[in-house]
This record gives C-alpha cells, structure tokens and sequence, in this order.
C-alpha cells in the first residue's frame, strides 16, 4: 500500500505538533527577507558587466525566489498582517521578480528553439550553452558546423530567433541592471530590511492558526483544477491545441492562460505549506506537488517558445522555407504544451489517489 502523505495544512494531522500561528508565519518572513537580503549582497559583491556572470545570475536567482516567497505569504496570509502594508508591498516585491526574470527566460526560450529546430531537422545535438555562458556568448545558438547540418529553412530561422530573442535578452540585462540600480528599488530593499526584523503582524495574529488560511490556498488550487479539461489532457496529444495556431493574433494562446493561473495557484500552495510547516529543513516535501509543478513550468516554458516562434514568423519578408521551418517548430511546442498537460494530468492524478 502507498504512504500516506500527511498535509500539514490539513485538519486531519492537527495532533502531529504544535499548531502554527502567526508567530511561525513571522518567523518565515524574517527567514525570507534575510535570504533576500542576503542574495542582495552576494549580488552587489559579484557585480554585473555588460553579461553578468554565474555568481551574480545564481544572485539574482536567490533574489527572485525570496521576493516570490515573501509576495505569496503576503497575498495568502493577508488577514494577520499589516493590510495597507501588504498592498503596497505585494506590487513591489512582483515587479522586481519580474523584472529579473526576464534575462533568463529569454535565454533559456532561445536555446530551447535552437534545440528544437536541431531535433527536428535530424541533425547532431549541441551542447547547449547555460547560464553565464550562454550570456557571454556572441551566439548563444549552435556552432557553424553544426548550423550547417540544418536545412537552409531551419537554419535562417534559427538565425532569425538568435537575433531577436539575443536583442530581446540584452534589454531586458539593462532593464534589470536599470532597476537594480533605481530608487524604486532601493526603496523596496528598505522594506525587507525591515521586515528582516519587524513583521507587522495584526494585534490578534500572533495566536491565529495558520492552516484555515493555508487550507483556502489549497482550496483555491483545487477549484482551478477542477476546471482544467483534464479529460482532454489525459491524451498526449490534443489536435484542438492548434486551433488558432496559425492566427494573426498575437495575444497568447487561449487554452494556456487557465494553465498558467493553476501554475500561479500550485505556487501559492506549496508556499503556504512552507510558511506552515515551520523553520527551514521541517517543511515536508511532497514529490506529486514537485511533479506537478515540473510538469506546469515544462508547459509555461513551450508556449512562450510556440509563441515566439509564431511572432519570428511574422517577420516581413522572410523566405518561405524559413517561415515553413518555424511553423513546424511552433507545431512542435504546441504538441510539447499538450506533453506537459498530459504529465500534469498523471502527477495530479496521483496526489488526488494519495490524499483520498
């Protein structure tokens, strides 16, 4: 028989220890805006050139995951904190994990395509370039050679997303480093600083029990999942994932953004438990929640590549074989979006199996 998993959040494992109150949701803000702050200095220490470098990028990416952290138990804790607070803070605190999220996700969306366009013209893989090596690469795509085994189509088209997705990518390095170095910023690090020290915490919250509110976020998780067409993702491939593909439109694909919003849900929960389940090292890690949320950002990360690729494809002027190629490669992400559907669809059936 499967382990049963114990939700912390859950009003079944109420005598497995002490009941978290707002004083362990103050005790895990602190811890997070310590880590920011932390991440902050390795950031300033490391130092930020033209491409950055492994130091600072691992900086940058301790920043984004404290700013998530502390946003999140903002939002679902809300009811023992401060309330003006919290809605001035939350903004904030997204901004600046957007903001240096942009550089990275156009890096990774590039080499992505690249691998993509490799796989589906036959040709040897390349080792794709990562990290700070990917940013201090003039081309973060393949080598010559390897350029060369591509069809004449794949290989302009992979030529065409080198050069927009590297501009988009430089801009948004700039962007971050603008933002690093504003006032705006510099006042939200004044906050958590703060909040290393002081939560302002409501006058009642200190005794108040957590896991009702935990509980709603999981609620909340659930309800969205609910209405996922989980009976189509439930098929590795899903032909309605291409109606509209070839659309003029530009705004995302309109099957994603229910998708999307259960990837922001499934967050918050497993924030929620982190908050819940005290100090760093007790929380328990549910693997099912893990593949999940694995499976969400595989689905996150293809359709912005599917719809990268569409918007190279309206490029003026390109060549029929390049538009051709990145068609295909399009189709490709769309079928990668229903591939991360379907092992979402089996993760969650598991967790649903587990927790009945």
């Amino acid at each position: 028989m499967a382990q049963q998993h114990l939700d912390p959040t859950d009003p079944r494992s109420r005598h497995a220890g002490p009941v978290p109150t707002g004083d362990a949701l103050a005790g895990y803000l602190r811890a997070q805006a310590t880590e920011f702050l932390r991440a902050l200095r390795l950031h300033r220490e490391t130092g930020s050139g033209a491409n950055g470098s492994e130091a600072s990028a691992e900086a940058a990416r301790a920043l984004r995951r404290s700013a998530r952290r502390i946003s999140a138990s903002l939002h679902t804790f809300q009811p023992l904190l401060d309330s003006d607070w919290c809605e001035a803070m939350r903004p904030e605190l997204a901004w600046v994990s957007g903001t240096l999220a942009m550089e990275h996700a156009y890096t990774a969306r590039l080499e992505r395509l690249l691998a993509a366009l490799h796989r589906l013209s036959g040709s040897a893989a390349f080792p794709a370039p990562t990290g700070a090596r990917a940013a201090a690469s003039p081309k973060a795509g393949a080598p010559a050679q390897e350029r060369g085994n591509l069809t004449v189509g794949a290989a302009k088209a992979g030529a065409l997303l080198d050069r927009q997705l590297t501009l988009a990518r430089t801009r948004a390095h700039s962007t971050a480093l603008q933002a690093l170095g504003s006032s705006r910023f510099h006042a939200v690090a004044d906050k958590v600083a703060v909040l290393a020290s002081e939560v302002p915490l409501a006058k009642t919250a200190g005794a108040t029990d957590l896991r009702p509110l935990s509980t709603a976020a999981q609620d909340r998780l659930a309800d969205a999942v609910t209405a996922l067409p989980l009976v189509v993702a439930g098929h590795p491939y899903n032909a309605a994932a291409l109606v509209h593909g070839l659309s003029p439109d530009t705004v995302p694909h309109p099957q994603d953004a229910p998708w999307h919003q259960v990837r922001l849900l499934l967050r918050l929960h497993r924030y929620a438990r982190e908050a819940v389940s005290g100090p760093k090292g007790n929380a328990v890690v549910d693997l099912r929640l893990l593949a999940a949320g694995q499976a969400l950002n595989r689905h996150r990360d293809a359709s912005e590549a599917s719809a990268a690729a569409a918007q190279a494809a309206r490029t003026p002027r390109i060549a029929p074989a390049t538009a051709y190629a990145l068609g295909v490669l399009h189709a490709d992400q769309r079928h990668e979006v229903e591939a991360a559907r379907f092992a979402f669809q089996q993760a969650w059936q598991k967790e649903t199996v587990g927790a009945s």
